[in-house]
């Protein structure tokens, strides 16, 4: 006989059938409702963390940046409103709240266009990519065949005529900004960097470097078109906006708790400069705004929570790396651990949890010791609430980076950008395979309307359930105890050293 659990599932489906709807975009079941047993500060933020409230600060980030010039990228007008709407939410629920100022390079595309024996080729501009000179230069296509490091070495160009051309590249092995670097010292007038898998090719080279060639991306298809015109006349015009400027990280922590055993959590707040960032990443920074609203400044807690936005992630995780580097060692320390939440509400969306223990085995090897343990915090709370789960990469695309490359454990969650969901994930997730998770990634229509709100709801409580869980204890992370269960230990010491001593009447201690 099928549990009531299975049945409900069952039900769910065939309403979903009946009215043409995938399982993703259905209501979230009652089983996905469930709020298992665990700490009660996790069960309360759960019930607390309402997809309500955390749609009303997705509207907010949209409107902010309608009103100020259509984004809210780190150091504009738009980000400085979402960052002031964030902190005086965390005051008005008791907090104090930081403001952590730092320089960085902005970068904003002005122009990108591309053709191919007159006709038009659409392309992406790399992040901080040199501009050609103005009106573009024009080149013959020169490709560099597509080996184990394409174009990351000089090697890779034995035999390909890169002085003055316009070389072609496929994505893989190595940095956007070591191909650029690579086509550049090869006297190539510019690189077409083409993706290794479905979907558009957004990319940064990281830094400013004048030596690198200026650098674009295009899609998978659009390189093997490519391919078949090698030697074809290229013209391609690439201008961007690279300035100085200033922005700021906004972090909060709760009064109450062990101030040298945080537990931190953070998300980046801004935008890149094509749209409102709203799934990249207003769906992180709301899940952590509303989660610190919901636990308010001085929550009974065992360890203290800190709650950060990071400022311009999109221009190379500089909020974050600025702000572990700045700490000193006992104060970095001081942190447990960190969670990190960036793009949780993915239209097309998977659900992913940060691979602590590399058993996914995708490359990028396993965090600090601590992070399987928060991996497998979130995997058992989606399997109590019967959702299915993948692990990722920490690839280094977002904030635990620096965090990781100091010895700080690290987790999170993530419901794709730009990969492809496949056939597998379909069957487990619904949605469209053969599609991006977030077909939107990087553009302007990443809006308000392009967001999938019952994963929003379902990572959402995920944020809930993690942080409330390590803010009661941290101890299988770092071997830190409740502090009621190290009052418990302390008296039952206390207790067995008495027995002894009135069994031994020689004892030293009488």
């Amino acid at each position: 006989m099928p549990s009531r659990k299975t049945t409900l599932r069952a039900g769910v489906a065939l309403l979903a059938a009946a009215t043409g709807l995938s399982l993703a975009a259905a209501p979230a079941s009652a089983a996905q409702q469930h709020v298992p047993d665990g700490p009660k500060l996790a069960r309360q933020l759960v019930k607390k963390v309402s997809i309500t409230n955390l749609n009303r600060h997705l509207i907010a980030f949209q409107r902010l940046a309608d009103r100020n010039g259509g984004n809210r990228a780190a150091g504009s007008p738009g980000h400085v409103a979402s960052a002031e709407y964030i902190a005086t939410k965390l005051e008005n629920a008791g907090f104090v709240v930081t403001r952590q100022e730092f320089p960085f390079v902005y970068d904003e595309t002005e122009l990108a266009t591309a053709t191919v024996d007159g006709a038009d080729l659409p392309v992406a501009r790399m992040g901080y990519s040199q501009d050609t000179p103005v009106g573009g230069v024009t080149g013959p296509l020169a490709v560099v065949p597509a080996d184990d490091t394409p174009g990351c070495e000089a090697a890779d160009y034995d035999g390909v005529a890169a002085e003055g051309a316009v070389v072609l590249v496929s994505r893989g092995s190595c940095t956007f900004g070591q191909k650029a670097l690579v086509a550049g010292e090869m006297g190539a007038a510019a690189v077409i960097i083409y993706n290794n898998g479905p979907g558009a090719l957004n990319g940064t080279l990281g830094e400013v470097d004048p030596a690198s060639a200026p650098a674009a991306g295009v899609t998978q298809e659009q390189g093997a078109a490519l391919i078949a015109q090698e030697g074809a006349s290229v013209t391609i015009d690439l201008q961007g906006l690279v300035e100085d400027r200033t922005t700021y990280n906004v972090i909060a922590e709760t009064q109450t708790g062990r101030h040298n055993n945080v537990v931190m959590a953070g998300a980046h707040l801004d935008s890149v400069g094509d749209g409102a960032g709203i799934n990249d990443n207003a769906t992180g920074s709301a899940a952590l705004l509303e989660t610190a609203i919901q636990m308010g400044g001085s929550p009974k807690v065992n360890n203290a929570v800190r709650f950060a936005w990071w400022g311009a992630e999109e221009h190379g995780l500089v909020g974050s790396t600025h702000y572990v580097q700045n700490l000193t060692f006992e104060e970095q320390l001081d942190i447990a651990l960190y969670l990190n939440f960036d793009m949780i509400g993915s239209p097309n969306a998977g659900y992913f949890i940060f691979d602590g223990d590399d058993s996914d085995g995708e490359g990028a090897g396993a965090g600090p010791y601590g992070s399987a343990q928060i991996e497998a915090a979130f995997a058992n709370y989606f399997e109590e609430v019967g959702l299915p789960t993948e692990g990722t990469d920490f690839n280094g695309r977002s904030d635990y980076g620096e965090f990781i490359l100091n010895g700080i454990p690290a987790g999170g969650l993530f419901t794709g950008g730009d990969g492809v969901k496949t056939e597998e994930q379909v069957a487990k997730w619904g949605g469209v395979a053969g599609q991006n998770y977030d077909p939107n990634y990087h553009t302007s229509r990443d809006n308000l309307g392009n967001v999938d709100r019952v994963a929003f709801d379902r990572m959402s409580d995920g944020v809930a359930w993690v942080i409330g869980s390590y803010a009661t204890s941290t101890e299988d992370v770092n071997g830190v105890p409740p502090r009621a269960a190290r009052a418990k230990t302390r008296v039952a010491d206390k207790r067995t050293m008495a027995a002894e001593v009135a069994a031994d009447p020689h004892s030293e201690l009488r």
